[in-house]
């Protein structure tokens, strides 16, 4: 499956780090700790799997590595780049062309196809492609070639990740990132999605999945189990 719109790196140089990062809320006058000095490097071309039980801190880390999220301290570099005092533009545009998201949920728009869904990235931001051939071609590869002109509801939850993983590569990212990817699907369909992370990460693509079930991360090349607001390995 090879499905990069431009030619990946093939370098081994870290494309994410996240240094001595801190992230907490305000609950009215109280401050909620949820991460707590993290440290960690994700090179270029990796598999990793954040695991961790619910409310560890997990989701927090991937919003933080896919610029949703500013640390309360600490530094976010990706591809080198530090992501302090950068604009929520600026921020914005690195996130549309450098990061493609999958969810558990597919957070697909209903009204629209499963072709407009791929597209909309392509309306913020855009890599100079034909967004309406590359669309195609993905949802081809992703076996949807029939089902292109389907809404959400029409479709099964197997379809619709894959529509979702062909818009988070619409943009062609170098960091794909997905929150519990096969949450909603059943083993089987899972595996399959799963699969499809494995191929993308073979041809070079840095993958990153939150996941709280060890099927899915031990086919990873590394896991980090976030506990308690720190990382308790790497």
């Amino acid at each position: 499956m090879n499905i990069n719109g431009n030619s990946l790196p093939d370098d081994r140089l870290p494309i994410v780090e996240v240094s001595n990062v801190r992230k907490s809320y305000m609950l009215g006058d109280m401050e909620v700790p949820v991460l707590s000095n993290i440290s960690l490097k994700i090179e270029k071309g990796e598999f990793l799997a954040i695991v961790g039980p619910s409310g560890s801190g997990k989701s927090t880390l991937m919003n933080l590595i896919g610029c949703l999220d500013r640390p309360t301290e600490g530094q976010v570099f990706i591809n080198g780049r530090d992501l302090h005092g950068m604009s929520d533009e600026e921020l914005a545009r690195l996130r549309g062309l450098e990061i493609g998201f999958v969810f558990q949920t597919f957070n697909l728009v209903p009204r629209l196809t499963a072709l407009e869904n791929v597209l909309l990235p392509t309306f913020a931001n855009s890599r100079g492609i034909d967004p309406q051939k590359r669309a195609k071609e993905l949802l081809s590869l992703m076996g949807l070639q029939d089902r292109m002109h389907h809404r959400p509801g029409e479709l099964s939850g197997g379809q619709s990740q894959r529509v979702s993983i062909a818009r988070a590569l619409i943009n062609d990212p170098s960091i794909l990132l997905a929150d519990e990817p096969t949450g909603n699907l059943d083993s089987k369909t899972g595996f399959e999605i799963l699969r499809i992370f494995m191929d993308l990460n073979k041809e070079g693509r840095t993958v990153v999945i939150v996941t709280h079930d060890p099927e899915i991360a031990k086919f990873a090349d590394r896991v980090v189990l976030v506990k308690d607001g720190v990382i308790r390995y790497n």
